[in-house]
């Protein structure tokens, strides 16, 4: 008598199409964190009420004040930006932490202010503008 298969038997071409998957998987992520990886921001630009009013170069160090309903004290420190204190309700700005990477943004929804990071780069003859 012959012993029947479950339909739900592994077999060895199961192993393989599985094996391809995971492989196929690998190589496309590999392709994206080569070809499309985020490098380090070089440019923080800073909106007040949507307006661009600061733009900075990550590689000097700086801390400055930004003035609204509330008071926001914004520090660039070794390629890296943050709100460092805010006396904003709930000061989620500063739970943020520090960002570096383009792409990524610290909000202040009660002082209305954002900070985004870019990876476009600044000459060195650019200096921090205000528009009003």
């Amino acid at each position: 008598m012959k012993k029947e298969r479950s339909a739900l038997t592994f077999r060895r071409g199961d192993a393989v199409a599985i094996a391809g998957v995971i492989l196929f998987a690998l190589a496309l992520m590999g392709y994206y964190l080569f070809f499309f990886s985020a490098g380090e921001a070089s440019v923080a630009r800073i909106y007040q009420e949507g307006q661009v009013v600061r733009e900075l170069r990550l590689d000097r160090d700086v801390e400055f004040v930004l003035e609204g309903d509330f008071r926001n004290v914004v520090t660039v420190q070794d390629g890296k930006i943050a709100i460092t204190e805010s006396d904003c309700p709930g000061a989620d700005c500063v739970h943020s932490g520090w960002i570096s990477r383009p792409g990524r943004s610290i909000v202040c929804l009660p002082n209305r202010v954002e900070i985004r990071l870019e990876g476009g780069e600044l000459t060195d003859d650019d200096v921090d503008a205000v528009v009003q």
